[in-house]
């Protein structure tokens, strides 16, 4: 049975991605509802944007024009807005590192409930879903669908690369191998006489 998304998310998703794109503001849709965009599972309870941090003032006043309410959370790597209550995180330095071009490139294009707009690809949404599991939070529940589901979008060899710092993908990556959703690398799978 296909997920169906929150409608009111979805509408809200809309309506950021419209002021956005009409501003001329880089950005690409990040999160459960990027996952959602490339086909895969999604747990909408909020959407995600990411844009470069100078792009982040002249976001906030574009969509507080329209109606948006403007939140600057004490985190500093992200701002958040709300439609009607609905949270949307704009965010410019997830996992540690700032949203640049090229982040911005590592992109497809979607339509995304009747709008075409750039959605992080499914590698980049696998690489920032690993490098977020640290001492403090760590639930492998929250990848595994991702995993599953848009598996073979992801170029696991590049996710690899570029989570090799950290102890909590390695153990997810061998945790896939494991469960047979993708091998670890190099490996091949051995078969009976041979």
């Amino acid at each position: 049975m296909p997920h169906r998304v929150d409608e009111g998310l979805a509408t809200t998703l809309k309506r950021v991605a419209s002021v956005l794109k009409q501003a001329e503001i880089p950005f690409a849709l990040g999160g459960s509802f990027a996952a959602y965009a490339h086909g895969g599972y999604s747990s909408d309870h909020d959407v995600d944007f990411l844009l470069r941090e100078q792009d982040k003032e002249r976001a906030l006043e574009e969509l507080a024009a329209v109606g948006f309410t403007v939140e600057q959370p004490p985190e500093d790597w992200l701002v958040k807005v709300f439609d009607e209550g609905r949270m949307v995180d704009l965010i410019y330095r997830p996992v540690e590192s700032p949203v640049t071009d090229d982040t911005l490139k590592d992109v497809v294009m979607r339509p995304v409930e009747a709008i075409n707009m750039p959605v992080l690809s499914a590698t980049q949404l696998m690489i920032h879903k690993l490098l977020s599991y640290t001492q403090h939070y760590c639930d492998f529940a929250t990848g595994l669908p991702l995993a599953r589901s848009l598996r073979e979008q992801i170029d696991w060899d590049r996710v690899r690369r570029e989570t090799t710092k950290s102890p909590y993908a390695e153990v997810f990556l061998v945790l896939l191998d494991r469960l047979d959703v993708v091998p670890l690398a190099g490996e091949t799978t051995m078969t009976v006489g041979g």
